[in-house]
């Protein structure tokens, strides 16, 4: 697994967030006697796991997660940046390639995110200037990519959890899903040869999975000077629950299946664990990356 230092990540923006508070009446961080205590309750749970799998002997997979809590006065923004990205171009520039665009993408967004809170408190959870921030932020990772793995290239799917929305933003075939009524629901669409030739009638929805050629990919990032990113956002009620996996886990398991795994147990690095051991012993072909997030954001209210 890839761990990423945040005092290095977001390094080159203490400087100017320093100086936009010198020049700007500075928040009084705190909370006043009178006040009830905020719960103690987490509003953003979480669970992951990657492996191997049991045929490559290297992982190009990476996986971030970065949770926090704003609360004060004004209205409080819960937020959490979720990235899984899986690499390609050799071990060498894949596992870099993926480390590169998931460094990328939470140094955009985290750089944003933490000098809106200092300085501003409020609209700092516009939709719209969400959306434009995750787009721009896959756009960077692209040309980050591009420059420092010259050859390498990777899928990138973003999570960002903030106020009562989410926002995914998605390259490749790395996939988000949110469970509802039961039901595994499947929020990007993946950019490969397969969904492609399913969405012109060629082949049926089962048939991706095992498809000599699922593993040609029609965008990617880092591979191109032109990067077509999908941006959506949902609305959330809290104490929904994502999931966010490669191909490793998807390709082996059917969301049936997953389903079932996941509505076994309450305790999601458990189910997490057990999801991994499942796709391994259908072979593990691929490297593996599970992530699972629950959003209560009424817990912190």
């Amino acid at each position: 697994m890839n761990h990423f230092k945040l005092s290095r990540l977001f390094s080159t923006s203490r400087n100017r967030i320093v100086h936009g508070l010198v020049n700007k009446p500075r928040l009084q961080i705190g909370r006043a006697t009178d006040h009830p205590p905020n719960s103690c309750i987490p509003c953003i749970t979480l669970g992951h796991t990657q492996s191997i799998g049991l045929v490559r002997k290297h992982n190009e997979d990476s996986l971030f997660a970065l949770t926090g809590i704003n609360a004060g006065d004004a209205v409080q923004h819960n937020f959490g940046l979720f990235i899984v990205a899986d690499g390609m171009g050799g071990h060498e520039k894949g596992e870099r390639a993926s480390t590169v665009a998931a460094q990328s993408v939470a140094r955009v967004v985290g750089n944003y995110i933490f000098s809106k809170m200092l300085e501003e408190i409020e609209g700092v959870s516009d939709v719209k200037t969400l959306k434009k921030l995750l787009y721009s932020a896959l756009n960077q990772s692209n040309n980050d990519v591009s420059t420092s793995v010259p050859g390498g290239g990777t899928t990138v799917t973003a999570l960002l959890l903030m106020g009562e929305n989410a926002i995914i933003g998605h390259v490749g075939d790395s996939r988000a899903y949110i469970l509802d009524s039961g039901r595994l629901v499947q929020l990007t669409k993946d950019h490969s040869l397969v969904q492609k030739m399913h969405d012109l009638g060629e082949i049926t929805n089962t048939g991706i999975e095992n498809h000599p050629r699922r593993n040609i990919l029609l965008r990617a990032v880092g591979q191109g000077d032109i990067l077509e990113v999908d941006v959506s956002e949902y609305y959330v009620e809290s104490g929904s629950v994502f999931l966010l996996c490669s191909d490793g886990l998807w390709g082996c398991l059917e969301e049936e299946d997953m389903m079932r795994i996941i509505s076994n147990t309450s305790d999601l690095q458990e189910t997490c664990e057990t999801l991994t051991q499942e796709a391994n012993k259908t072979g593990g072909p691929d490297n593996i990356t599970c992530l699972i997030v629950k959003y209560d954001y009424e817990n912190n209210k």
